[in-house]
């Protein structure tokens, strides 16, 4: 009979080296030293443990998919069931393991696979809270690989050691929902008083949203761990498949979600993957998710926004959708997508969970949640011509300080007269792209501009009470000042969102295949107002997209479309020859038209992150919505000044 008190692990140890011929060797059946597989891998993405291909699957089939993305230099030395085959029961990584996109098919994956423990020199926030709620071990004690390989026993004890409490009991229990069908039936809201602190409006936003617990009483302070209740939970389609297996498995028959009236439910990735060559042969794996996602919505009556009726796109991607229609100042918003911080520019406290978390949600009402601290990021100074908000992201991206993890888990508050002067769209990019800084999510008070975009969007807007702000003498955990006036139009090197260089650094030209505007960083009203800048400019001057590039430009919503129609945009995109998209995530995914087909071709997207194989197999560089457009009619790399001083022949 098993020792309860310590981890089974049958299987062997996996070091995620770098160098691609040793995971080669450990495959084929050798085990090596920690020391000879120097430097592990740093920065192995989700996108790389689940590429986005996979996550078409949410039941015992994702076994076979484990780190089917990963990559040792140029190379992908890990195939389709080979993880599972390998017989391993310990996975051993670099620093930021499991960075990028919030999917929990990562860690499932590894699990089904029989991982069950992941050692690295550090985690993401997300991978590592997805881990935990699944009942996967993590550890950054890399001494554990020699004594496991001895035969030693680890303990459980040893490995929530340093954790927080709540980590350590949901890892006990075998992973939140058990802990949740034990523990959250009474949990109840418990608003923390005033005890006259200074604290940032974050930590305000926080602690009226908190629920007390049994085992978990307080959410008040930066560490503490227990549960807060969300104004609003959604869902989209990559993940509700999984959410209802997991529902299915834990609860069955006679499942209720706790108030389904602050549910809402997004068809917003899939919708054209059937123009995709990346998911031509998933198709049927594809509708098998989009019934599982419906038949979800039906059994509890959600607010849904599906496909559009009249052909492929859907209503919006759901975090664009989010902050135009729904989330409020004050309000606490969690959403199975790491770009959920997009609702934090209309002054709301918004994050990304996973699968479970979300599931767990769902029934209980309780969100899993940890006190971050926070960073000031103070933006003074007036931006230059043709500097936005994409281009401070990418600087900051590019900071040594965020390079070597400043951000990990933290909160980004934005201020600053440069943030007071930028739109909400604008702001929107700055809290979107927390995701990519590594963060827990990026806000904005609101202000008088928080209340013009929302009697702008909605006809109607809540009055802004004295305690929405930061107080003077808050805490934080580091601030970071940049003067926007010494900024100019920046890029990011294919690879990652961090390989940030200004515009004019470029050391040679760079020719383009295509070029893609869209995404919900870049698909809002204000990014189409600069591609329209540039293109009406190129129309009126007998410019059109440059011979063997294909521009695509698409909606982040159906709002953004009909805005777009009402200027007239359209007949600039069209005199031009860009192609112009419905609404939906599209090539930021990799999940249709504007994605790569090939090793060669070379991409300048608006999207936020660039990780290999993201966007298609080909090389993605980042830059701003005008960039892009400037890009595809230049036919390489350029600004639009660049643009407007050497125009194609």
């Amino acid at each position: 009979m098993s020792d309860p008190s310590t981890l089974a692990l049958p299987g062997r140890v996996l070091c995620l080296t770098a160098d691609a011929s040793l995971i080669r060797r450990q495959l084929a059946g050798e085990d090596i030293d920690l020391e000879a597989a120097l430097p592990l891998r740093a920065e192995i993405s989700t996108d790389e443990i689940t590429p986005v291909p996979s996550l078409v699957h949410f039941d015992a089939r994702l076994a076979d998919h484990a780190h089917l993305g990963f990559r040792a230099g140029d190379e992908m030395p890990i195939g389709l069931e080979v993880l599972k085959a390998g017989g391993f029961s310990v996975l051993v990584g670099g620093a930021r393991y499991g960075k990028g996109s919030s999917r929990e098919h990562a860690p499932l994956a590894e699990r089904l696979a029989g991982i069950r423990l992941v050692i690295a020199e550090s985690f993401e926030r997300i991978y590592r809270q997805n881990a935990d709620n699944l009942g996967l071990f993590t550890s950054t004690d890399l001494g554990l690989v020699a004594r496991i390989r001895a035969g030693e026993a680890v303990t459980v004890d040893e490995l929530v050691a340093g954790r927080d409490p709540l980590a350590a009991a949901i890892l006990r229990a075998g992973g939140l929902l058990a802990y949740g069908r034990a523990q959250l039936a009474g949990a109840r809201p418990a608003p923390l008083p005033d005890d006259g602190r200074p604290r940032t409006y974050f930590e305000k936003v926080v602690r009226r949203h908190a629920l007390a617990t049994a085992s978990c009483p307080s959410v008040g302070e930066a560490g503490a761990s227990g549960f807060v209740r969300a104004d609003l939970r959604f869902i989209h389609d990559i993940y509700t498949g999984m959410a209802r297996h997991l529902l299915d498995e834990m609860v069955g028959a006679g499942l209720t979600l706790h108030d389904p009236a602050s549910i809402l439910a997004f068809e917003d990735h899939y919708s054209y993957t059937h123009l995709s060559r990346a998911h031509r042969e998933l198709m049927p794996f594809i509708r098998e998710a989009s019934r599982a996602h419906r038949a979800f919505v039906a059994e509890h009556g959600l607010t849904h926004h599906g496909y559009l009726p009249d052909g492929p796109g859907s209503e919006g991607i759901s975090h664009a959708l989010m902050a135009e229609r729904y989330a409020l100042p004050g309000h606490l918003v969690v959403g199975t997508d790491s770009h959920t911080p997009h609702a934090g520019a209309v002054g709301c406290v918004a994050f990304g969970v996973g699968t479970t978390d979300i599931a767990n949600a769902f029934v209980t009402g309780a969100v899993r949640f940890a006190m971050p601290e926070s960073i000031r990021v103070t933006l003074d100074g007036a931006l230059p011509p043709g500097v936005g908000a994409k281009d401070i992201v990418l600087h900051l991206l590019a900071l040594p300080e965020i390079r070597a993890g400043l951000g990990v888990g933290r909160v980004f508050e934005f201020a600053g007269e440069a943030v007071a002067s930028l739109s909400t769209d604008e702001r929107a990019t700055l809290t979107n792209m927390t995701a990519e800084l590594g963060g827990f999510t990026g806000l904005v008070a609101p202000d008088a501009e928080t209340l013009r975009f929302l009697r702008e969007r909605r006809g109607a807007a809540p009055a802004l009470e004295a305690w929405m702000r930061s107080d003077p003498g808050a805490p934080y955990a580091a601030e970071i000042g940049i003067d926007v006036a010494t900024l100019s139009p920046m890029l990011a090197r294919p690879g990652d969102p961090g390989n940030g260089i200004p515009l004019d650094a470029l050391d040679a030209p760079v020719a383009i295949d295509i070029a893609y505007g869209g995404s919900c960083t870049a698909g809002k009203r204000e990014d189409f107002d600069r591609y329209h800048e540039v293109l009406s400019w190129a129309a009126q001057n007998g410019l059109t997209v440059a011979p063997g590039v294909r521009l695509i430009l698409q909606f982040g919503t159906i709002d953004v479309r009909r805005y777009c129609e009402e200027r007239g945009y359209l007949d600039a995109f069209a005199a031009v020859g860009a192609e112009v998209m419905q609404p939906a995530c599209g090539a930021c995914a990799n999940c249709g038209p504007g994605a790569s087909e090939t090793r060669e071709q070379v991409t300048i997207s608006a999207i936020n992150r660039n990780f290999p194989g993201r966007s298609g197999p080909g090389q993605v560089w980042l830059a701003s919505p005008a960039t892009v457009a400037a890009s595809a009619i230049a036919g390489r790399i350029a600004g639009f000044q660049d643009l407007k001083r050497n125009p194609p022949a």
